[in-house]
């Protein structure tokens, strides 16, 4: 393979590096906890968009039970969000064996 093949393959790459990210920002992925009564939506650039919680989580009684609902429903979401992004770029860099740290791969 020829330096100016090696060039080009490597800017196509960034330019679908950018693509993809730029679709990672505007994909909305959610997560629940409590069986559905707390859903956080982030997107897959892994940033908070919302927080939803069903009315009849609210115990002014059990505060702490509602905040790790929201924990866990953010961490649910934002672990989606990884995977989704993981799978995107792992499509990207997964044939290029050992040029994928050098185009920005894991």
């Amino acid at each position: 393979m020829g330096m100016g093949n090696l060039q080009r393959m490597a800017m196509q790459m960034q330019q679908e590096m950018t693509r993809i990210q730029a679709e990672l920002a505007e994909t909305e992925v959610e997560g629940s906890a409590g069986g559905g009564v707390v859903r956080a939506v982030v997107t897959g650039k892994q940033e908070l968009l919302k927080i939803e919680i069903d009315p009849t989580a609210v115990d002014p009684e059990d505060v702490d039970m509602l905040q790790d609902l929201v924990v866990a429903a953010v961490n649910d979401a934002l672990e989606s969000s990884r995977r989704l992004a993981e799978q995107k770029m792992g499509a990207l860099t997964g044939g290029l064996g050992g040029l994928g740290g050098l185009l920005g791969g894991r």
